[in-house]
């Protein structure tokens, strides 16, 4: 009687976990994400520019420097530098103009202009 009671514990215990392995092996593959026929917006990138706008306090046409208000950027060949909607250059730029400025931030915290847009475009002017 013993030997049966052994037996049937032994086959229930193996008859339980053949029924659980299935239901534990689909919990993992239910923790993945979904795939669904619903379409997914991407993300919005961060724009990679910070933007600063002010009166220029001073140009150094030597150092390549341009300071505003009271924030100073360096100016790099890649530096694009319009006037009044047209190419124009780091002399171009006088005290006293009101520009627009994207840049980046370096982990250094220097501040390096990518655009310098000095006065209006020609379609603001009217």
């Amino acid at each position: 009687m013993t030997k049966n009671i052994s037996k049937i514990t032994v086959l229930s215990l193996f008859a339980t976990a053949l029924v659980v392995m299935p239901v534990l092996s689909r919990a993992e593959v239910t923790n993945a994400p979904a795939a669904t026929n619903q379409t997914t917006q991407p993300k919005p990138k961060k724009h990679e520019n910070m933007v600063f706008n002010g009166i220029v306090i001073a140009v150094n046409t030597n150092a390549m420097t341009l300071t505003v208000s009271k924030r100073t950027f360096d100016i790099t060949s890649a530096t694009k530098i319009t006037k009044n909607g047209q190419p124009a250059t780091l002399s171009g730029v006088a005290v006293g103009d009101k520009v627009g400025i994207a840049y980046k931030k370096a982990a250094d915290g220097k501040l390096t202009a990518m655009t310098v847009n000095d006065g209006k475009k020609p379609a603001d002017e009217k």
